[in-house]
């Protein structure tokens, strides 16, 4: 259009809206992501494993707000190499997921609730035998000043909780036992139950199927592979490990 003015914008130069951005600081220099809002925690966590669906834009910027795409020289300088997929991945893991206050809270907040039921669900009151309500696990946290990572999974987080409260001894806490049925075919079967039997917590019952025998029992999460791997390798693949239960409860509950 005649007397119109065009505006240009410089080659390395990218406007994006709407965007999550993830800062690292490597070299001595800032080097960012333009990401999708909430597609950060889930690619973090294993949610998310398509690339496409985290980025809004395959490159690294100086300034995500301004548009502004790092240098090829200054990318080289502070990684030690060119490869953009290779770079891009470091940031998405190490770098820090910048979000506004307001969005910060609400993912907080989400976050803790999530930590709290995972917790709920794989731990018991050793003394009853019964799980604590999500309710009381909120407050245990408060009460341990536990700090929520937004860059961390929640898996990992409630493993931490667990930790802590079982070292600092707030409430009586302990691992839910499951309850497994193993399965040994063959003569073998009493010298299998042996060899299992460091693995067991207990033994609830007991039947013998012609030459089978079939066991009942409550085992620690962390024997749980161990176990696994044991039968598998003594039978030959023959035998079975069933997950019956994961949470231990008190007579009269229901299965959870």
């Amino acid at each position: 259009m005649a007397g119109g003015r065009r505006t240009f914008t410089p080659a390395n130069q990218q406007r994006l809206t709407n965007v999550s951005v993830v800062r690292m600081k490597k070299g001595g220099a800032r080097f960012e992501l333009a990401c999708y809002k909430n597609k950060v925690v889930e690619w973090r966590t294993g949610v998310e494993q398509d690339l496409d669906e985290v980025l809004q834009m395959h490159s690294v910027y100086v300034n995500v707000s301004k548009g502004q795409t790092a240098a090829t020289e200054d990318l080289e300088k502070a990684f030690g190499t060119s490869d953009l997929d290779k770079i891009i991945l470091e940031i998405l893991r190490k770098g820090e997921l910048q979000v506004g206050e307001k969005e910060r809270s609400a993912q907080t907040e989400t976050m803790a609730k999530e930590i709290a039921t995972i917790v709920s669900q794989k731990c018991i009151n050793p003394q009853t035998k019964r799980p604590y309500p999500v309710t009381m696990i909120e407050k245990s946290m408060a009460d341990l000043h536990f700090s929520i990572n937004t860059n961390k999974s929640v898996k990992q987080q409630a493993l931490e909780v667990i930790k802590q409260l079982q070292e600092k001894q707030l409430i009586p806490i302990a691992r839910a036992q499951m309850k497994l049925k193993l399965v040994f075919p063959g003569k073998e079967a009493k010298k299998l139950k042996e060899k299992a039997l460091p693995f067991i917590a207990s033994i609830e019952d007991e039947d013998f199927l012609g030459d089978i025998t079939e066991i009942i029992c409550l085992v620690d999460p962390g024997q749980y592979t161990a176990l696994v791997d044991l039968v598998s390798a003594e039978t030959k693949g023959r035998g079975q490990v069933e997950v019956q239960t994961v949470t231990n409860i008190a007579d009269g509950d229901e299965n959870l």
